[in-house]
């Protein structure tokens, strides 16, 4: 597999980390819906998951298939490794 700069590893354990904030406030608000801010947190943890997935994206390609991620020229949708091999 090909060796990725630190940046890398250190975008996608940022991005793992909210992604399991949103998780469990997912689950949190399921059961707490009027949690007013429980759903502030929520919604500053996406915005933070917005960002740091762009800041990948643009140096290092799509995240997600199926238009939830753009394509660089040429097609680079193949680039391995993926987010999930690692």
């Amino acid at each position: 597999m090909k060796k990725m700069p630190p940046e890398f590893y250190a975008l996608l354990e940022e991005l793992q980390a909210v992604d399991f904030v949103l998780v469990e406030l997912t689950l949190y608000l399921d059961t707490h819906p009027n949690d007013y801010e429980a759903i502030q947190q929520f919604n500053q943890f996406s915005l933070q998951r917005r960002k740091i997935a762009k800041q990948y994206e643009e140096k290092f390609g799509p995240l997600l298939q199926y238009g939830h991620s753009y394509s660089g020229y040429p097609w680079n949708w193949d680039d391995t490794p993926w987010p999930w091999q690692v």
